[in-house]
């Protein structure tokens, strides 16, 4: 543990929790982050510190050491959601109608730009170099990606980034070894039959029947085709067909989204569901386009990476601080970064029912404990500083 990290983030809490207010006041929706990256930008012209903007938005930074040595990237992403926020007893709640941080990606983007402050006060003693992405999208699952075709991880060595998490109480790290988010898919399917009046289904392909079918028996997949030891989630979230109740639809489309850990169960899971989807439509006289895009990947955490942050939150908060939980369903895009390179996702908790802040995520009553924004942003720190100054790794 750094005490010249901890003594800094505690000393400026105050301007961290004023820039997370002025974020959470101010959200911008995914690949329109055009303000939130100006304002990244000037507080990097004030420390003097290089930078460079990335296309729409966001921003790459980077901290030299006083020695050479390997990279580590630290990434926080800050795009919010399209929710009418209703904390309106918050003197900071959004001042945009139909826009709010529901998910605490302007606690992410305060906790970076305070840990790179933090560095930057020990910039003497680091070996290497850190580089900060501050990451657009990733609420539709498309920033990091860009990113990376943007040359972030170029002579990277490693990754690691955080989400602040309203599941855990405030300040507990969790940071297990393997898989800790899944990969998002998202498909879309169109049945294609043929219309006609309800009085005469058998002049008519009924395209309502297909999808039905399909909704009905796809989960079969599931539970036959996938290896039990290896956890997948199918599911259909919109179910749109018809024009009239007296006329047998000509078409009908499904929504939804395919969760897993490994692309061996993806790729069952995806090429199971078109053959299933092709066979009704032939079975019932019709056709169907098939459309299955591989979204996000899985958040799989290095042994040692994970290892390192447990670690630290041990010495730096004590062992109580440590807690450990199963790997959930739901998508991060900062797998992306992992595909290639070892390195760590944690969760920090700010779950404090005194302070309503354990709505959970994308509720329109979200909020953070703003407690948890020095452990999040000394935690950024401190793992960038112990992974460029050991020995081995």
């Amino acid at each position: 543990m750094n005490t010249q990290i901890k003594h800094y983030i505690l000393e400026h809490e105050d301007e961290l929790i004023q820039n997370r207010r002025y974020l959470h006041q101010h959200p911008e929706l995914s690949l329109e982050e055009f303000k939130t990256t100006q304002f990244i930008a000037q507080e990097l012209d004030k420390l003097k510190v290089p930078y460079r903007l990335m296309e729409p938005t966001g921003v790459l930074a980077e901290i030299k050491g006083s020695e050479p040595g390997k990279t580590v990237l630290l990434r926080a992403d800050m795009d919010a959601l399209s929710i009418d926020e209703l904390n309106h007893h918050l003197d900071y709640c959004s001042v945009e109608v139909g826009k709010m941080h529901a998910c605490g990606h302007d606690a992410h983007t305060s906790m970076l730009l305070s840990a790179l402050k933090a560095l930057l006060s020990v910039k003497d003693q680091i070996k290497g170099t850190v580089r900060f992405i501050f990451q657009p999208a990733e609420e539709i699952g498309q920033g990091a990606k860009k990113m990376v075709e943007q040359g972030v991880l170029e002579d990277v060595d490693n990754v690691f980034g955080i989400h602040i998490w309203s599941v855990h109480e405030t300040g507990q790290v969790v940071c297990d070894p393997g898989p800790s988010f899944a990969s998002a898919d998202i498909f879309k399917i169109h049945f294609k039959g043929k219309g006609g009046h309800a009085a005469q289904p058998h002049l008519s392909h009924d395209a309502v029947v297909m999808a039905a079918e399909y909704v009905n028996n796809v989960q079969s997949i599931i539970s036959r085709s996938v290896d039990p030891l290896s956890p997948a989630v199918l599911t259909i979230g919109k179910f749109e067909a018809g024009d009239r109740f007296n006329i047998i639809a000509e078409n009908a489309v499904l929504e939804g989204t395919v969760r897993t850990f490994n692309n061996e169960t993806r790729s069952v899971v995806a090429t199971q569901m078109q053959a299933y989807a092709e066979q009704i439509a032939e079975m019932y006289h019709g056709s169907v386009e098939f459309d299955y895009s591989y979204v996000t990947e899985v958040v799989d955490n290095h042994l040692q990476s994970a290892q390192l942050v447990q670690s630290i939150t041990e010495q730096t908060f004590g062992k109580d601080f440590v807690h450990h939980d199963a790997p959930t369903m739901g998508a991060e895009d900062f797998g992306y970064y992992m595909k290639n390179i070892p390195g760590a996702f944690a969760t920090v908790g700010c779950r404090n029912v005194d302070k309503e802040t354990d709505y959970p995520h994308h509720h329109a009553r979200f909020n953070v404990d703003e407690e948890a924004l020095k452990y999040g942003a000394e935690l950024y720190a401190q793992y960038a500083l112990c992974y460029l100054n050991q020995d081995e790794f």
